[in-house]
This record gives C-alpha cells, sequence and structure tokens, in this order.
C-alpha cells in the first residue's frame, strides 16, 4: 500500500479547548513508514521560555507516551485531570485486508472487483491514519491549552528540542508490569472506595456519575461500531453487485446493455457514498465516543488520586490522636497532620474546579460533533437522492 511506504497528510487542529494566545500546538504533517508514524509538530508561541516564536520537531509516537506518562506521574499535578495519552497506531486491519484481497485476485474476484476493493481498503487505511494523526494532535492541544499543563518543561522539550528524544519504547516485561499495576490500582480503588467514605456530597455524585457513564459511552461505542461496520459491509456489496452487473452489460448481443451499464454505474457511485459515510461515523462518533471514554477513565483517575489523599489524610489524623494520647512526638505527628490537610484540601480545590471545566468542555464538544455529524448525514443523503434521481431520468430518456 502506497501510504506504507510513505504518505504525507495534513490533518487539520482539532481544537476540544479555549485557544491559548501564549501557546498553539498542531500536527502540520505526519509520515507513515512501516510500522511507525513520524509527526511533524509545529508550535507558535510567545512565551519567554522558547527560544523563537515559531518551530517545528519531528516526533514519534512512544515521544507522545513519554511525555504523558512523565506528566500523569508527576505529583504536582495530582490535582489536575491529565489529558488522555493517544491510541497507539494499527493499521493492522487494514494491511491483513489488503492481503488477503491480494490473495484473492487469482480466482474469487474479478479485476473489476479488485480494483474497487483495493481503493476501498486504500481509502479506509487514509482514513485510520487521518484520524491517528488527529488524536495525538487533541493530545497536544490539550496541554498547550491548560493553565498549568503548558508551562511543564517536558512539554517544551518535546515541543521544541530538533533532535531525537530516543524515547525507548516499552518492552514484553514492562508492559507486563503495567498490566499487573492497573489491576492492583483497580483493587485498590475498589479498597478505598468501600473503606473511605468520602466527606464531600460533590466529589461522591461526581464519582457515581463518571461510573455509570463511562459505561453508557463504553454501549454507544459498541453500537456504533456495528453501525459503521454495517455501512462498510454495505459498500462492498455495491463492488459485487456493480461489477457483476457490468459483466452481464458486456454480454453479446444483450438489449440491456445501457440499462445495465447504467445500473453497474449507480452502484458504484452508491458504494463510494456508503464509504463516506462509514468514515464519517467512524471519525465524528465512534472515534469520539472512545474519546470521552479515555477523557473519563482520566477523570476516575484523579478521584482516585484524591480518595488516596484523604485515607492519607484520615491516617494523619488517628497518628495524631495516639500521639496526643501517649504525649509523645507530638509535634511530628502535628506537623504531617497539617501537611496531609493541606495536601488534601489543596487537591480538592483543583479537582473541582477541573471536573466542572471537564463537563462544560464534554457539552461543547457533544454539540459541536453531533452537529457535525448531522450535517454530514444530511450531506449525503442529498447526494444519495440527487444520484438516484439522475439515475432515474438517465434511464427513462434511455428506454
Amino acid at each position: 500500500m502506497g501510504s506504507e511506504t510513505g504518505e504525507e497528510v495534513g490533518v487539520q487542529n482539532i481544537d476540544l479547548n479555549s485557544d491559548s494566545s501564549q501557546l498553539k500546538v498542531d500536527i502540520s504533517d505526519a509520515l507513515s513508514e512501516k510500522d511507525k508514524v513520524k509527526f511533524t509538530v509545529h508550535t507558535r508561541s510567545s512565551m519567554p521560555e522558547f527560544h523563537k516564536n515559531e518551530f517545528s520537531v519531528m516526533r514519534l509516537h512512544e515521544d507522545f507516551i513519554w511525555l504523558h506518562d512523565d506528566i500523569r506521574d508527576n505529583m504536582l499535578y495530582a490535582g489536575y485531570i491529565v489529558p488522555p495519552a493517544p491510541p497507539r497506531p494499527d493499521f493492522d486491519a487494514s494491511r491483513e485486508k489488503l492481503q488477503k484481497l491480494g490473495e484473492a485476485e487469482s480466482g474469487q474476484l474479478t479485476k473489476e472487483e479488485f480494483n474497487k476493493m483495493k481503493q476501498e481498503l486504500e481509502a479506509e487505511y487514509l482514513a485510520t491514519f487521518k484520524k491517528t494523526v488527529a488524536q495525538h494532535e487533541v493530545f497536544l492541544s490539550r496541554l498547550a491549552s491548560h493553565p498549568v499543563f503548558k508551562s511543564d518543561r517536558n512539554l517544551h522539550v518535546f515541543l521544541e528540542y530538533d533532535q531525537d528524544l530516543n524515547v525507548r519504547g516499552k518492552n514484553k516485561k514492562e508492559r507486563l508490569v503495567d498490566i499487573f499495576s492497573s489491576f492492583q490500582k483497580t483493587g485498590d480503588e475498589f479498597l478505598l472506595s468501600n473503606t473511605v467514605k468520602d466527606i464531600d456530597d460533590f466529589f461522591e455524585s461526581e464519582k457515581t456519575f463518571l461510573i455509570t457513564y463511562n459505561q453508557q459511552l463504553k454501549d454507544a461505542c459498541i453500537r456504533s461500531d456495528k453501525m459503521s461496520s454495517t455501512h462498510k459491509e454495505l459498500a462492498d456489496n455495491y463492488i459485487k453487485l456493480s461489477s457483476g452487473l457490468l459483466d452481464l452489460a458486456t454480454l453479446e448481443n444483450s438489449s440491456l446493455e445501457g440499462f445495465l451499464s447504467k445500473l453497474s454505474e449507480t452502484f458504484e457511485k452508491m458504494r463510494r457514498i456508503e464509504g463516506r459515510v462509514a468514515n464519517d461515523q467512524d471519525l465524528k462518533l465512534s472515534d469520539f465516543l472512545r474519546f470521552h471514554m479515555r477523557d473519563t477513565s482520566a477523570a476516575k483517575d484523579l478521584l482516585f488520586r484524591r480518595l488516596k489523599s484523604l485515607n492519607n489524610y484520615e491516617k494523619a489524623n488517628k497518628e495524631l490522636d495516639a500521639a496526643r494520647s501517649k504525649n509523645r512526638d507530638v509535634g511530628i505527628a502535628e506537623n504531617r497532620q497539617q501537611e496531609a490537610c493541606t495536601t488534601f484540601e489543596t487537591m480538592s480545590q483543583k479537582a473541582k474546579e477541573e471536573l466542572k471545566l471537564q463537563r462544560e468542555r464534554r457539552v461543547l464538544h457533544f454539540q459541536k460533533s453531533l452537529s457535525e455529524l448531522a450535517e454530514l448525514e444530511v450531506k449525503h443523503a442529498r447526494a444519495h437522492a440527487q444520484m438516484l434521481r439522475q439515475t432515474i431520468a438517465s434511464i427513462r430518456q434511455g428506454l
């Protein structure tokens, strides 16, 4: 496939936040090479920390993961929702389909069917590639527009350092450790949720909402994927119908040659429309829902960190009570209790602001994406109807 050996794609900036006059980041180009994608990250900034007002660097997916993990693990940001990391580029499904198509060329498909199927798969690959670029751009846009994250030192290194970061991807052992850590985190979260009673109704309500909402997003995403898959299957069927009708039209002495050729052309046009519908639904709905699943999980992580801070605060209170009853190391216990209290209250204040901002951003993003999807659906429906009217008129003229 052409885009595997090298294909540049420009992707428009997807803005989920208010514009930041100090730091604007977008991915101006991307290059796909076999099993990796090179992103050209373009930055414009008036911040004095940068040496220039405008610059570009080349970054790999592993560099994005390094930046995300560094910010997520920084305790200074414990009270903030860390933007979810972009998913790893995955073109295996498209490559596998194209490989199977090549194997089927010799007997199962006509040359016409093969060429049309190849065009369909290449369009699907390109749509996946553009989506991958957009997901990485959204991650950077979220960081650049955040009042705190935009000043992070490692973000500035990521954006400005003009050499390779030489970030190593995780090996199998490290990925296995991450899986076990995830299981442990889930267990700790469940344990804390059942042993530590949240004293703030806002956070208790937010936790209940996010758990339910995340599950609803998963269910909606499954249904959306099925809908997109159905449109893709329909487009594939149109290819076979179009090729079959074209074969019939080329038979000798066929009195229906013009009629069948017109029908074949019509199904080919319908195939292209259905392919666009599937791609738009995947981008504007399925991918949109997946993003908010990840964003909701990031908010749940924030609630978990706050619950751990509350647990530490309660332990410090108990240790202070024990020290006072024994009249021993009271000063040390008081300092620890005061530090735990300050940490918890500061985190709670920041977390409340972050969660409220996330809700506002989520509503705006839903309105924007669903409106765009509706406009595209209407556009495709009109194109479909217009194409059918023209086909009917053309057939009538030929009769």
